[in-house]
């Protein structure tokens, strides 16, 4: 499944508490979709091994993930405020007519990229969970299926920014002051609500159980055959997404009042 543009509703009509929750529930499906995709394929390591040819670096991933994001940069699509580059060292300039995004994130919100912590979680973390041991040969397509992930990924971790700034919004008046003493520690609590946790949790999971689950005609109900475990996707969003996405929010919210 490819990811939505980055034109939604809060970068285009305005930043509200509604169209935040869409969008957050929107990315979940968007996730869901890419890991039961990366999830038809065997771990295939040699996807990760360092290449043998001499004009290029890295592992085969790593070289798709570089040259898509060279071509994504020529058509502006780092310039939205949604997107986040992983290797953003050296990107060229686009060359596509800009796109005049409302400024309703903060200056500093520009600075702050995690997908360093992201990659390492999903590739050394992760991905061993959900992916049976194995190769299959088919290192492109895995490696493809990998961007996918790590995209979504991304985009639904950094969104932190716009949860944020939406909440501080929302009640200035609890945040300033932990933000003017950079207590990181208050920052978290206040951002914390575990009902809600737990509620994202379990729809992740039934979303997870529903979009993979298997068909077959000959079925009478539920087989309990899914294409990717729904347990371990959510626990994906409880020990990672969404204290990552906390992560985000919290590094925002200290920049918030420079």
């Amino acid at each position: 499944m490819e990811n939505k543009t980055t034109t939604d509703s809060a970068t285009d009509s305005g930043l509200s508490l509604e169209s935040v929750r869409e969008s957050l529930i929107s990315q979940e499906d968007t996730i869901v979709f890419s890991l039961i995709e990366r999830a038809q394929f065997p771990f295939n390591s040699p996807a990760y091994d360092p290449l043998s040819s001499p004009a290029l670096c890295g592992s085969l991933l790593e070289y798709i993930v570089k040259e898509t994001e060279i071509i994504r940069a020529k058509v502006g699509r780092y310039t939205s405020p949604e997107e986040h580059p992983f290797f953003p060292n050296d990107l060229p300039l686009p060359h596509a007519p800009p796109h005049n995004y409302p400024q309703v994130l903060h200056p500093a919100a520009a600075f702050i990229n995690i997908n360093d912590i992201i990659w390492k979680m999903y590739f050394d973390q992760f991905l061993p969970l959900f992916t049976a041991e194995g190769d299959d040969g088919n290192y492109g397509s895995t490696a493809e299926c990998d961007l996918k992930c790590l995209q979504a990924l991304s985009r639904r971790i950094h969104y932190g920014k716009f949860v944020a700034e939406v909440k501080f919004r929302d009640a200035a008046q609890d945040y300033g002051p932990a933000i003017r003493a950079q207590d990181k520690d208050t920052l978290m609590k206040l951002l914390t609500f575990e009902s809600v946790e737990e509620m994202v949790k379990k729809r992740v999971e039934q979303k997870a159980m529903v979009f993979g689950q298997e068909v077959s005609l000959d079925d009478k109900g539920d087989t309990g055959k899914y294409k990717v475990d729904p347990s371990l996707v959510s626990r994906l969003y409880g020990e990672w997404v969404m204290p990552l996405t906390k992560l985000v929010q919290v590094e925002y919210l200290l920049r918030r009042l420079d």
